[in-house]
């Protein structure tokens, strides 16, 4: 048997060894079921203003209370960015990636613009399986799908930080959202993440930390950790939505075929187990 459970989730951020600010954001709406990851360009003054502008869109969106879709939120997130720019708010050609999950009970649905990743992690017998939910909209993804470059090569190539598209690209009127949905299963994580996070780490490297990582606090302790072992070049975010779905354990079947009396749980198993001590008694001596 399976309960279907609010979503507990870990998030983190860091500006990285190599940078003095952050132009990575994020947001954790659990009561909204959303979870959302940008990662701003421009520089200093400018990208971090991009990627707040995303994660204060969502954040109006939520407070309003009406229903809307991601890729709404994220067109709205592009147009916010560019009309912010031609204010004077930031600057001319400052930009942000997105990544976002949206829940629905025991369905999920993802969706990007730029480079920023979603993952999906779920263990099994063998350990685990990592799966990329997202394709990164990359200049080296392009190459790639055409068949220029092989798998290997993604990873290493010089031009791999290219973006072809992102929110407030001055030349895009609307931004391309790619949308990817799914059924939990129990005990699956997503991961979402900024490019600081799988730049410095494989995806075999990240799935290595999942596997062996008891709850997702310690998954995205580990995972930044690790990424700032390995350089930590860019600002690292990252957050772990936990499955809804999660298997009922024999103690909580047990504690829960034992009726309240005294809201004292010990005491009223005690009283239980006395009663119906005193009745199987009775119906011995009954049958006698």
């Amino acid at each position: 048997m399976t309960l279907l459970h609010p979503l507990e989730y870990s998030a983190a951020t860091h500006p990285g060894l190599k940078r003095a600010n952050n132009e990575d954001c994020f947001l954790s709406a659990p009561s909204a079921d959303l979870w959302v990851v940008a990662d701003g360009m421009g520089g200093h003054e400018a990208g971090e203003i991009a990627s707040a502008i995303v994660r204060e869109t969502f954040e109006e969106l939520v407070q309003q209370g009406t229903p809307f879709t991601l890729p709404d939120a994220i067109q709205k997130s592009h147009e916010v960015i560019l009309s912010s720019a031609d204010k004077g708010i930031g600057a001319i050609g400052m930009g942000s990636t997105v990544v976002a999950l949206q829940n629905q009970k025991k369905h999920y649905q993802v969706a990007w613009v730029g480079d920023s990743r979603a993952y999906l992690w779920t263990p099994d017998e063998h350990g685990g399986q990592l799966i990329r939910l997202t394709t990164d909209h990359s200049y080296v993804q392009m190459l790639y799908t055409s068949g220029a470059i092989t798998a290997d090569e993604l990873d290493s190539h010089p031009d791999k930080n290219i973006i072809t598209q992102c929110l407030g690209m001055q030349e895009l009127g609307h931004v391309k959202v790619d949308v990817t949905q799914g059924m939990w299963q129990k005990n699956q994580w997503i991961l979402l993440c900024s490019d600081g996070l799988t730049d410095e780490l494989s995806d075999a490297s990240i799935a290595l930390i999942l596997q062996h990582s008891p709850n997702s606090l310690t998954a995205v302790d580990q995972l930044l950790h690790e990424a700032l072992t390995s350089g930590g070049h860019d600002n690292i975010t990252l957050q772990i939505i936990e499955s809804p779905i999660v298997a009922e354990s024999l103690s909580t079947r047990f504690w829960n075929w034992i009726p309240t009396i005294t809201n004292n749980r010990t005491v009223d198993a005690l009283i239980f187990f006395s009663a119906i001590t005193a009745l199987l008694g009775l119906l011995v001596n009954t049958l006698k």
